[in-house]
């Protein structure tokens, strides 16, 4: 059986328990969060520290969209076979990576996870004006798709979804990007979207 380490809270974590009940697998999630991932026996898995780790059957890997293409590698799911198909899915796992988590992320951290006599405003603000562009940006993408791919859900969606419903939960102010929308409206349709990703702010 698959088994996952990591918290059930973390962005990282909640693409692979996603990704895995959207493929049908069995799997487990060993609770592990703070102090404890520092600690010998954790990076002895993984030697960053931090989640998910996965173990699939003696098979250690870390790094979240690592674990999604392999999981849809050995699965021959959520993913296109045509190479380039694939690799138009792909880039968006990166750009989730390489741009959209530098802005979301401590945008996120700001509003759920700061107390509000500590939250830096200026630096909020800097990060969701960031975030605008790069929302408007994906929102042109998807004119005319259902999803990242086109009509099939992939997983080339995960790692943009679990940053979608944080940025739809904030208390913020959003541009109207109706392709956008369209897309959230299609995941929150999802069951293990909900179960794993569309929770409330926290």
């Amino acid at each position: 059986m698959l088994k996952i380490w990591g918290f059930a809270a973390s962005s990282n974590v909640q693409k692979v328990m996603w990704c895995a009940d959207e493929m049908g697998l069995p799997w487990e999630r060993v609770d592990i969060i703070g102090p404890k991932l520092k600690e010998p026996t954790y990076l002895a898995l993984n030697p960053n520290g931090l989640v998910p780790t996965i173990d699939d059957d003696g098979f250690m890997l870390w790094e979240s969209n690592t674990i999604l293409r392999y999981l849809a590698s050995k699965h021959g799911k959520l993913a296109p076979t045509n190479v380039a198909a694939r690799a138009d899915v792909e880039r968006w796992m990166d750009w989730q990576l390489s741009s959209l988590v530098f802005c979301m992320a401590p945008l996120f951290r700001g509003w759920a996870r700061t107390p509000p006599e500590q939250r830096d405003l200026a630096a909020l603000a800097a990060h969701h004006k960031n975030a605008i562009p790069l929302w408007t940006l994906f929102d042109r993408h998807l004119a005319g798709r259902a999803f990242v791919g086109g009509a099939d859900f992939t997983i080339g969606d995960i790692p943009p979804a679990v940053w979608i419903h944080r940025w739809y939960i904030m208390p913020i102010e959003r541009p109207d990007l109706p392709n956008l929308r369209a897309w959230y409206e299609r995941l929150l349709a999802r069951p293990a979207y909900k179960k794993h990703v569309a929770l409330p702010l926290a």
